[in-house]
């Protein structure tokens, strides 16, 4: 869901054609990460524990 948000943004920038816009949505990445994923595994790893950390060995972060 992330990645697709982050391709989106970046046909956007693109489709505009600004600069500004693409450095915004560089910084979407380092933002997500940070304010949105972070908080969501620290859930999952209270309410699952072992079952999460086995599942986010196998599995990428933004794939």
């Amino acid at each position: 869901m992330y990645f697709g948000m982050l391709l989106v943004l970046l046909a956007w920038a693109l489709f505009l054609a600004d600069g500004l816009a693409v450095l915004a949505t560089l910084l979407f990445i380092p933002w997500m990460n940070r304010f949105q994923i972070m908080p969501e595994e620290r859930v999952m790893r209270a309410k699952f524990g072992d079952a999460f950390e086995e599942w986010a060995a196998r599995v990428r972060r933004w794939i």
